[in-house]
């Protein structure tokens, strides 16, 4: 009875996490899968496949394998483990699996086929990008009838958004994706987050920028204004003599993450109108006593 290195079969290293396993082996079921696989002996290394992602994928099965490490010559395999504790042979599995898991193994998931992947997109306020939610959405989700047909299936499901994702961030669901055949394992829904428009932010990757209307005594006296960002007010000195345009970088008020991005505050100056008499009259001395010409630069 050889050693059989389940690690080298899936190809992957013996410290692979469980996500690393399940990709594994999802991958090497589908290129060796027996239905549609043109692979030499590919019902041969499907089982293989199949009986090694059965044994690592458990937590139990994985800590008892690898403590037969001693006896089979280390992690590269090599040399025989005893032969105290063989089962009888025969049936889809290797002796060696049989001797040390049981004769199909504790809660064997069978030789069926993974389920696929599938996607879909959710809308998500700003708000809940920065500070993360958990919330129920309905899904439209494509996919294929045993036919090969596309169809729509619609599903109601509780999503955690984590803080900080931004336009097109993908959120995995594993194992909410299509159920696998015969006790395969489901594939995974990959939610792509689209953000809402916001009334107030516009979003450029992790980066927020804020259109922020000022007087023109404020643009041109300076002044200190108050202005609303994600995470509550700031305070914020406009300089004295700035234009409409001019942009301000408060750091660290963006979306957060690793590295959190900033909001850009974009000053916008707002005349106010001359509705009245008194108006009409201020801005006419204005004009008289700061002659002033905008478009003298242009060459007009």
């Amino acid at each position: 009875m050889d050693y059989q290195n389940y690690y080298r079969t899936l190809g992957i290293d013996r410290d692979a996490s469980g996500d690393e396993i399940k990709q594994a082996y999802r991958r090497l079921a589908r290129k060796y899968h027996p239905d549609v696989s043109k692979e030499p002996d590919a019902e041969k290394h499907f089982k293989a496949v199949k009986e090694a992602y059965e044994v690592l994928s458990d937590p139990e099965k994985r800590a008892t394998y690898d403590n037969l490490g001693q006896w089979a010559g280390g992690a590269h395999g090599g040399g025989r483990p005893p032969r105290s504790r063989e089962a009888p042979g025969g049936g889809s599995f290797s002796d060696f699996f049989e001797t040390f898991f049981g004769r199909r193994g504790k809660g064997f998931r069978g030789f069926g086929s993974p389920g696929r992947d599938q996607s879909a997109k959710i809308l998500i306020t700003l708000e809940d990008a920065v500070n993360g939610a958990s919330r129920m959405f309905s899904l439209e989700i494509p996919e294929l009838d045993e036919g090969g047909r596309s169809r729509t299936r619609h599903r109601r499901l509780r999503v955690r958004i984590p803080p900080g994702v931004t336009q097109g961030t993908r959120i995995r669901l594993t194992g909410q994706g299509s159920p696998g055949s015969a006790g395969g394992p489901p594939g995974d829904l990959y939610l792509e987050v689209d953000l809402q428009p916001h009334p107030l932010f516009r979003v450029n990757g992790q980066d927020i920028e804020l259109d922020l209307p000022v007087t023109p005594w404020e643009a041109a006296l300076g002044e200190t204004v108050t202005v609303p960002t994600l995470r509550g007010q700031v305070r914020m000195r406009i300089p004295a003599g700035s234009q409409s345009g001019r942009r301000f970088r408060l750091k660290g008020r963006g979306l957060p993450g690793e590295s959190p991005g900033d909001q850009y505050v974009v000053m916008q100056i707002h005349t106010p109108p001359a509705d009245r008499s008194e108006a009409k009259t201020f801005y006419h001395n204005m004009k008289h006593e700061m002659p002033f010409d905008p478009r003298k630069g242009l060459g007009m």
